[in-house]
């Protein structure tokens, strides 16, 4: 008899010398991992910040084959919900609580772990680099209970343990799909039209076909503060003519500029000139997509030339329009570009 009670009091000891060092042991946590992304920062943030983008990133659906997952009434910003249920890794429930476009997402997580639900912060950092990069920080914090802390003492792993691997994992896959996003296109060839040409201002330069793209945007910006400078107006988006193509010398001669609806006489010594471009019949090509799917455009038009017996006007020059600004418009797959290559 004596030695039962000497067991339950050795019991008892070790349960409360138990009791106390789960008490005292801190229950704080902080743990986060960064990635750079080849992406614009605004793009990475609508990623993250739009909850039905997660389902084809999230390291919780790549790691499980039996995931339902359900959505609240919001999908983006404050009180969205992002919700799953499976058998094999538990339910859990993730909610938006706050955001600061095009930096910042604050959002609550309830993961389940042996006996106890534990519900961290989570958060998303967004820190715009050079080269319109974009450095994603994705992290968790808080402070468990006693409950929790004795639901990680006892399981294999710690919170950190389990999570950081899925961050790393799941930033890898969101840079693929951001990847993959980016670089969506297509090309269609609308036929022949008529473009009703007129006066325009534009300044010319002469560059490797590979830099063509690169110099183009700092001329176009030039002629649009030569304009604005002395009060030209403009008419409709900026557009690149091509004087010279040498595709076996690699080489163009080019002008970028704006349409303006009267001519315009500019100071001798003015690097922006002002021309014509005649009323005329062209083939109209559009590119939906990043400018470095612009040859392959090129080539389907002139293609639908030879194919449908179209005859190309040598006399005057096919050139570009850009219905969108790059800076305006951080994601590629949405710039969308006309060509013109004018017929008889």
């Amino acid at each position: 008899m004596k030695i039962f009670k000497y067991l339950l009091f050795l019991i008892l000891i070790v349960l409360i010398g138990g009791s106390i060092y789960v008490a005292t042991k801190d229950g704080d946590y902080k743990f986060e991992e960064s990635k750079v992304f080849n992406a614009p920062q605004e793009i990475v943030f609508k990623e993250v910040n739009n909850l039905q983008n997660w389902e084809y990133w999230d390291p919780w659906n790549q790691d499980s084959d039996d995931l339902i997952i359900s959505y609240g009434d919001t999908l983006q910003g404050e009180g969205a919900v992002y919700y799953w249920e499976s058998s094999e890794i538990g339910d859990t429930k993730i909610t938006t609580l706050e955001t600061q476009p095009f930096s910042q997402v604050i959002q609550k997580i309830t993961l389940p772990h042996t006996f106890t639900n534990a519900s961290s912060k989570m958060y998303w950092t967004f820190e715009a680099l050079e080269n319109n990069q974009t450095k994603v920080t994705w992290g968790m914090e808080g402070k468990q209970s006693f409950k929790e802390k004795l639901s990680f003492l006892l399981s294999e792993e710690s919170l950190q343990e389990i999570m950081r691997p899925k961050f790393e994992k799941g930033l890898r896959k969101m840079q693929d799909v951001i990847t993959n996003k980016m670089n969506e296109y297509s090309i269609s060839v609308d036929g022949v039209v008529n473009h009703g040409g007129g006066y325009f201002m534009y300044t010319t330069t002469a560059s490797k076909i590979s830099q063509v793209t690169e110099k183009m945007q700092p001329m176009i910006t030039e002629v649009a503060n030569f304009m604005e400078a002395q009060n030209i107006e403009r008419i409709g988006n900026p557009f690149v003519l091509y004087n010279d193509w040498d595709q076996s010398g690699g080489t163009a001669i080019f002008s970028a500029g704006y349409f303006t609806p009267s001519e315009v006489i500019t100071p001798m010594d003015a690097n922006v000139l002002n021309g014509n471009m005649p009323n005329q019949k062209v083939l109209k090509a559009v590119l939906k997509g990043n400018y470095k799917n612009l040859e392959e455009a090129w080539n389907k038009a002139y293609e639908y030339i030879e194919e449908n017996g179209l005859e190309v006007n040598e006399t005057t020059k096919p050139f570009e329009v850009y219905l969108n600004k790059p800076e305006e418009t951080p994601n590629p797959a949405n710039w969308i570009t006309n060509i013109y290559i004018p017929v008889n």
